[in-house]
Parts: C-alpha cells; structure tokens; sequence
C-alpha cells in the first residue's frame, strides 16, 4: 500500500494535475460547456494512450537501439531534475504552457494533452517505473494503474475546473507547481543514483 501511495504521488508529481487547470482554462476561454467537455474527454484519452505506449514499449525501443536501461535511468533522472528545477526556480507550469495557447489550432492535443498531462517527464518516468528487469508484470500493470488512476484525478479536476480556479487561483496554482518540483526532484536525484548503481554493478540505493 505504501509503495502504492508512492507510486500515485510521483506521477502526480510529473503530471501536475492542479497545474493543467489553468492551462485548460486558457485554451478553452470563451468555449461553450459541450465543447469544454469534448476537449477534455479527449485531451486525458490521448495523454493515456501515449503514456501507456511509453510503458509498453518504451524499454523495447530503448534495447532495439541498444541503449542500457541505466544509461536511460541516468539520462532520465537528469531531465526529470532539469523538468523539477524549471517548475521550481522558472516559470511554473501554468504560465509557461499558457504562453502556448496562442498559437495552438487542437486544443485538446496540444497544449493540453501534449506536453501540460503527458509531459516529458511523465513519458520518462512511465518507462522508469516499469522496467522489466526490476518489476514483475503484476507491478507493472499496479503501476500503470497508479498512472491511470493520477489521470482520472485530470479528468475530475477539468470538469470541475472553473471552480477549482476560483479557488486557487493563478498563485495557488504555480505554488502547487513548484511544490510538485521539489518532490520530483528527489524522485529524480534519486533515479539518477540507482541508475549510477546498476551500470557499475553496486548496491542499489532504496
């Protein structure tokens, strides 16, 4: 259960649900109740395929071009702090992904789905809690649960998205941001440590 727990937090960690409210709010600004919920709907099913492809197949892209899980692990790790360290010291999500309304023609592919719910770093770490040589299919598929169940959390957060701006607000919302940040971040020093660990052979850090 509590391996579970930790599960949930890191992806919601890397998806930052509560920052993609605003982000919604954004781009679909002046858009009538049916439409919102079309893009929605849309938006958490596209994120859900393209993570759940980077858990079935992200390792095996990575052996067909012979790359070394801890090579990935490393070079993983390092953007997922690069990822943390941005939402910590620069923009916070929201107001960097708001910035790219303006020129978005789907709304519900891009900004929203790709890169403010299935970012870079949730893609990474979808392939970084689901590695083969380190977890049975049974954890894998608890995993991808986990994953599945932080997006579900998107999709009641947009539907309920104009209230949950009221009362957060721009502020409460890049706070929340920034806090995520600092927990990825251990995630992701962390990563870098076990990966370090495994391509030299030496005890893996818990």
């Amino acid at each position: 259960m509590h391996e579970l727990l930790a599960i949930f937090i890191f992806f919601f960690a890397v998806i930052d649900p509560i920052g993609t409210v605003p982000v919604f709010i954004a781009v679909t600004r002046g858009d009538d109740e049916k439409f919102k919920r079309k893009v929605i709907f849309k938006a958490v099913g596209v994120s859900a395929l393209v993570l759940l492809f980077f858990v079935l197949a992200g390792e095996q892209l990575l052996n067909a071009i012979e790359i070394p899980l801890s090579a990935f692990q490393i070079a993983g790790g390092i953007i997922l702090l690069i990822f943390a360290l941005s939402m910590i010291f620069g923009e916070s999500k929201p107001e960097a992904e708001i910035k790219s309304v303006r020129d978005s023609t789907e709304t519900a592919i891009f900004p929203l789905a790709i890169p403010s719910i299935a970012s870079p770093g949730a893609m990474l770490g979808a392939v970084l809690m689901t590695r083969n040589e380190e977890y049975t299919w049974v954890e894998q598929l608890l995993t991808s649960s986990m994953m599945l169940a932080v997006l579900a959390v998107v999709l009641v957060l947009l539907l309920l998205a104009t209230h949950v701006h009221k009362l957060i607000g721009d502020s409460g919302a890049s706070i929340i941001s920034r806090i995520m940040g600092l927990i990825l971040s251990s995630v992701a020093v962390t990563n870098i440590l076990n990966g370090i660990a495994h391509y030299f052979g030496l005890q893996v850090f818990s």
